[in-house]
């Protein structure tokens, strides 16, 4: 597979740079910066607009061949690979950890030219019960593990609870720290509750990266998401990111281009970088081609690297490996052919 450094026809995104596994490192924090309200309060959306913006993605944008299969390899890349079950066991965490190694059969790794390239997921993501266990089957991998934190999908335990939670998910090993935030915040503008709890968790990470999930399914605005948004940046949210998963409605584009327009004013404002992560919903490779080329567009190449861009996904991987075994092989799999764990 050729390294797809530009565009192959006009209007299709170019593919992503090559780049070593060592650059994918989380960037250095984000320290936030002092709560005011007037950018929060100066958001405005266009609801209209923005669905015109991201069906621009559908049909215009795109990519085949070694290109689609470039920007498929950098998808799984950027995985977070994640079980969040009822139902989990330490097995399960550890098989899942053994495909975050290897997401990709050794033989296709080859056929597509990357049998000297090491191409791992970007994260595994499990509950506190289970970090150590994953840190464990993960060693000298390089590959983080990030913990779902305060009292996850809901987080309406204490708060002294959930940074608790933090603290210890972060001394088991996490270096990456998903925690949600409380809605009720964001749905009654008490802009500054909000950011008092974020900074507050952020405080407990210590040397973690934070992601911050803002539930947006439950925001009811697309306002409300661009306001939440800022209000987890300033408080020195490393990441922000859409859903639990188990909201109604998870990650869309338009809450995508909400969110990282966010990023981009926040960066242009205060000179600081801050990370993406879509999660929930995310199943098929034509998905994650579609949230890549938005990220290109609007943000630059610099987001399409694990170290500001996540998909928090589970069985994403195993339609991405299909795809690249047709691209292969001429042929389609059967699904049960590229099981997770």
């Amino acid at each position: 597979m050729r390294e797809a450094s530009e565009s192959h026809a006009a209007g299709a995104p170019a593919g992503p740079s090559v780049r070593r596994r060592s650059d994918n490192l989380l960037r250095p924090h984000n320290p936030g910066v002092p709560f005011v309200l007037d950018p929060v309060e100066a958001v405005r959306i266009n609801l209209s607009a923005a669905e015109r913006r991201v069906a621009t993605l559908a049909g215009r944008r795109t990519v085949k061949k070694d290109w689609q299969a470039a920007w498929l390899v950098r998808a799984i890349e950027c995985i977070d690979l994640t079980t969040l079950a009822g139902d989990d066991t330490e097995g399960r965490v550890r098989r899942l950890c053994a495909k975050a190694r290897q997401p990709l059969r050794p033989d296709l790794q080859a056929a597509l030219g990357l049998a000297d390239r090491r191409v791992t997921t970007g994260a595994v993501c499990v509950y506190h019960r289970f970090v150590a266990a994953a840190v464990d089957a993960l060693a000298g991998s390089g590959i983080p593990v990030a913990a779902v934190s305060t009292g996850f999908p809901a987080g309406l335990s204490p708060l002294a609870t959930r940074l608790k939670e933090i603290e210890m998910s972060v001394a088991d090993g996490a270096t990456e720290i998903d925690i949600v935030i409380t809605r009720e915040h964001v749905l009654t503008g008490n802009w500054r509750a909000l950011h008092d709890e974020v900074k507050a968790c952020k405080e407990a990470c210590g040397p973690a990266h934070m992601k911050t999930i803002l539930a947006t399914g439950d925001l009811q605005t697309l306002r409300n998401v661009a306001r939440a948004s800022w209000v987890a940046m300033m408080a020195g949210s490393d990441f922000i990111k859409t859903s639990t998963g188990k909201e109604g409605i998870n990650a869309t584009l338009p809450v995508t281009l909400v969110m990282i327009r966010a990023i981009r004013d926040y960066r242009e404002m205060t000179g600081n970088v801050v990370g993406y992560k879509p999660a929930g919903g995310i199943s098929t490779a034509k998905d994650a081609l579609a949230y890549l080329a938005l990220m290109k567009e609007e943000l630059g190449n610099d987001w399409l690297q694990p170290n500001l861009f996540r998909f928090g996904a589970s069985s994403l991987l195993a339609d991405i490996e299909r795809q690249l075994e047709h691209h292969v092989t001429g042929r389609y799999a059967e699904f049960s052919h590229h099981a997770m764990a």
